[in-house]
């Protein structure tokens, strides 16, 4: 008799499960002890094993899908065996007294049936790949490029796209073989997450009709396969970039942009990809060996080919002129989780001027040991860190019944990208010393500014400090990131009369603001964080205590 397998709950917190990847297929035959898949909950990924033993005769949810636990994962049984009512959802054997009560879960029923009508009519060996959770808050995803067209033959492993989410550009592999049959969201193009990416198949297989069958989690259907050569045509065309030579040359989209970031000419890289396509890694990894002057002044030229359509237009005086820029994903998150936090959080700041003299001296010193480099950030955070230890009332977070108080600490540092801000994460900040918060840092801003961040490096933060002394401001207040309590605004160092032992002589000092959450943090918690931190800048023998 047939088994019906549902999505289990794989963590004490865990609401709804991803199918990273399956490790079976329809008709393979299933052992107990079998693992059937990879599921990738909220806190990990975790290979999820069969209890059962049989034929796997359906599955409900594709790889890269999501869907609330207990909700149809796979169905086990006799080779053979007729299970269209385990997927229609059966008869119901339930008094027409309780249809009332059923109203809401007939009506998650019915969206899940869809799916599964849908599911039911692939062809065998198809596989329908969906827009994959890369983030823990990504909703929506854009396509930065396709690295696979319409027609390649793709293998387990192979990235077939750059998609950017809310936080990083990053490569999506296929856990699928076959040939890539059709392209459900352009080169540019945003979606939301578990909407129709693309179709994986045997060559030559008819998929019509599939995309317009598909729904992504009972809501409108996706394009149609009418919009196919569109698609391809318009992912093929935007990895073309006009080279001096009158030849063309290919290069994703991401690439050509890191390309002009770090004024690099295209046609000097040479490309690892298909057909001599140019990749992110290969404009990344470039290093100019033999550029010369002539070749340095040829840049101009060559860089009109992208330039001229961003390039500014000329305004006469007296004439309107305005540009409207597309909100990239990254915005788009970044936007409404800021309006959460300061519309929910009832922020207040408290400010303290800090004498960075002993600082600047400490510095010098920790500098000039051989290969050690330490900036006056990296004293900050450790700082921070150990003042969080002895007030770890800042280092908290506020839920609607408790308030959570993190004695462990992990700095959230807050980097300025092109497209926003991201918060890479320093975990167990107060176990680290100077210069590895210094390397680290240096690391993950790196990294971080190049969009190759893991999402995982950018979770789990209880504090969150945002520099923008480099910049000359001198004070300013941050929105909190949620779900801190807290953010350390930093300014610049600045050279001044100050008083000291009733003299008035040349000192330098810095300005820190705290942006605190009254839910959670009294003003008087603030202001001793505050100045146990001052105690640890002003004297930074303290910290290496």
């Amino acid at each position: 008799m047939a088994t019906i397998i549902t999505m289990p709950r794989l963590s004490d917190t865990m609401t709804e499960g991803t199918v990273a990847t399956w490790l079976k297929k329809v008709g393979d035959k299933i052992s107990e002890g079998d693992m059937l898949a990879e599921i990738e909950t909220d806190k990990a990924t975790m290979e999820f094993e069969s209890f059962n033993e049989g034929t796997l005769l359906y599955i409900g949810i594709q790889a890269g899908e999501t869907a609330p636990i207990d909700s149809l994962l796979a169905i086990i049984g006799n080779e053979g065996e007729d299970i269209s009512a385990l997927i229609s959802g059966g008869a119901s054997t339930a008094p027409a007294k309780e249809e009332a009560p059923a109203k809401e879960e007939a009506k998650v029923s019915e969206a899940k049936t869809e799916v599964a009508a849908a599911a039911a009519a692939i062809p065998e060996g198809v596989i329908v790949v969906t827009m994959p959770r890369l983030s823990d808050t990504m909703t929506e995803g854009t396509v930065a490029t396709w690295l696979k067209k319409v027609g390649d033959s793709i293998s387990e492993g192979d990235m077939i796209a750059e998609i950017e989410t809310d936080k990083a550009t990053m490569e999506f592999e296929s856990f699928n073989e076959g040939t890539l049959l059709y392209i459900g969201i352009a080169a540019g193009e945003s979606a939301p997450i578990d909407s129709l990416l693309a179709i994986i198949g045997p060559a030559g297989t008819d998929i019509s009709g599939i995309a317009s069958r598909f729904t992504a989690g009972g809501s409108a259907p996706v394009a149609t396969e009418e919009a196919k050569p569109a698609s391809a045509e318009k992912a093929a065309a935007v990895e073309q970039e006009p080279a001096t030579d009158g030849q063309r040359i290919l290069a994703s989209p991401l690439a050509k942009k890191i390309a002009s970031d770090k004024g690099i000419q295209l046609g000097q890289v040479k490309g690892s990809g298909e057909n001599g396509r140019i990749t992110k890694s290969d404009v990344e990894n470039f290093t100019p060996k033999a550029a010369t002057a002539p070749a340095a002044t040829s840049s101009a030229p060559v860089k009109t080919e992208s330039a001229a359509p961003a390039a500014k237009p000329y305004v006469p005086a007296g004439q309107i002129a305005t540009e409207e820029i597309k909100n990239s994903t990254m915005r788009k998150i970044i936007a409404k989780r800021l309006a959460e936090s300061l519309f929910t959080a009832p922020h207040y700041n408290l400010v303290i001027e800090v004498t960075m003299d002993e600082a600047m001296k400490s510095r010098v010193t920790i500098n000039s040991v051989p290969d050690t480099k330490v900036s006056f950030n990296d004293m900050i955070i450790k700082a921070s860190a150990l003042a969080l230890k002895k007030h770890p009332k800042i280092n908290s977070q506020w839920t609607a019944d408790n308030i959570i108080i993190n004695y462990h600490v992990n700095i959230g540092v807050a980097v300025a990208v092109e497209d926003g801000l991201v918060v890479p994460v320093l975990p167990f900040t107060d176990g680290m010393s100077l210069s590895q918060i210094g390397a680290s840092v240096r690391d993950l801003a790196g990294r971080a500014k190049n969009k190759k961040l893991l999402p995982t490096e950018m979770e789990g933060s209880t504090f969150t400090i945002s520099n923008l002394g480099m910049f000359g401001i001198t004070e300013f207040n941050s929105i909190i990131n949620q779900p801190n309590s807290a953010i350390l605004s930093v300014g610049a160092i600045v050279e001044k009369p100050v008083v000291k032992n009733g003299q008035i002589v040349v000192g330098n000092t810095m300005m820190l603001s705290l942006a605190c959450d009254h839910r959670t943090i009294d003003g008087a918690t603030g202001a001793q964080f505050l100045q146990t931190l001052k105690q640890y800048i002003e004297n930074p023998v303290t910290m290496l205590a």
